[in-house]
């Protein structure tokens, strides 16, 4: 059995769609060997693609040279040969669509290749992969929920199997760190894990206020990002509610200041602009209009925006308030 980080040599990345391109990279720049595989020779070019644009916005940083660069490309392999991928990996990362069918597929296959030892880690982010793999794979599996852009957001959420060794969340946890992520080791799973369900609470009051026309998706963004969300860099959540004191957090709750807007299957404003094909930046307009812009220039304008906000959040968080 894999006892410490040390003995991972191999790491496999399955999938390369959304989300496989950037983990792949991540992995690499934590100094591992990394394959990546997927079914289809173009989505594999793709991939390609992808992780050397990954690795230019790194260069346009400052944040990695040339050298380090080819260094890294050179570690990761690319091929449509599933046994090839998985035979002797030391820890498989599964980024496949999220579908059920998919994924119990793709685990039946790991079953005739792996081996005993090998940590299996699912991307997994609506379902409950416990319930999902066969089971004599159990022992194997932690999730490793990794959010988009995966090479730039440091947070990589890890929940093991209960059947698993508890060395195996730590090892995980341990392996992300070495990959500059931030790892949180959960206890135990629960649906959504912690971001996403944040979020969909969020989204709850989002469409609710626009639902019933209080302020338009500008003012929420506007607003959200001259409060909470730049405070949260400091504080988080929880330790927020300490320096607001939790006697007055409790009298909002006594008081019932604040009433949840009721459930809906849909949202109005949601299923006006899913009618209209506005599905977003990927379809050019959504909330907000994209259309007739250079979508790379948006996204490497994104990206140099999140780099940056993200090394002053790693300022905060190396330097917590209570330590």
């Amino acid at each position: 059995m894999i006892k410490e980080v040390s003995q991972i040599k191999k790491i496999t990345v399955l999938g390369a769609g959304t989300m496989g391109p950037g983990i792949a990279q991540s992995y690499a720049m934590g100094g591992f060997a990394v394959t990546v595989w997927t079914r289809s020779e173009d989505t594999l070019n793709n991939a390609r693609v992808a992780v050397a644009e990954g690795f230019k916005s790194f260069l346009d940083e400052g944040l990695l040279s040339y050298e380090k660069v080819d260094e890294f490309e050179r570690s990761i392999d690319y091929t449509t040969d599933f046994e090839k991928a998985v035979k002797d990996a030391d820890f498989i990362q599964e980024t496949i669509v999220e579908n059920k069918d998919a994924k119990l597929e793709l685990f039946e296959n790991l079953l005739k290749y792996i081996k005993d030892d090998c940590i299996v880690a699912s991307n997994t982010s609506a379902l409950n992969i416990f319930e999902i793999v066969p089971k004599e794979i159990l022992k194997n599996i932690v999730i490793a929920h990794w959010y988009a852009p995966a090479q730039l957001i440091p947070l990589v959420e890890v929940v093991k199997a209960v059947d698993a060794p508890e060395e195996y969340g730590q090892i995980t946890k341990q392996l992300l760190e070495m990959c500059g992520k931030k790892a949180i080791l959960m206890k135990k799973f629960i649906p959504g894990y912690i971001v996403n369900r944040l979020q969909m609470c969020l989204n709850q009051e989002v469409f609710n206020l626009l639902d019933n026309d209080y302020c338009t998706p500008q003012d929420i963004d506007d607003a959200a990002k001259a409060s909470f969300i730049p405070r949260a860099v400091v504080l988080g959540l929880c330790q927020r509610i300490d320096f607001g004191g939790l006697d007055m957090t409790a009298s909002n709750f006594k008081n019932k200041s604040y009433t949840f807007p009721p459930e809906k299957d849909m949202p109005i404003t949601l299923e006006k602009h899913i009618e209209k094909g506005e599905l977003g930046f990927k379809a050019g307009k959504g909330f907000y209009d994209y259309s007739g812009l250079n979508s790379e220039e948006v996204i490497a304008k994104r990206d140099a925006q999140l780099f940056e906000i993200f090394k002053v959040a790693k300022k905060f968080t190396d330097d917590p308030l209570s330590k």
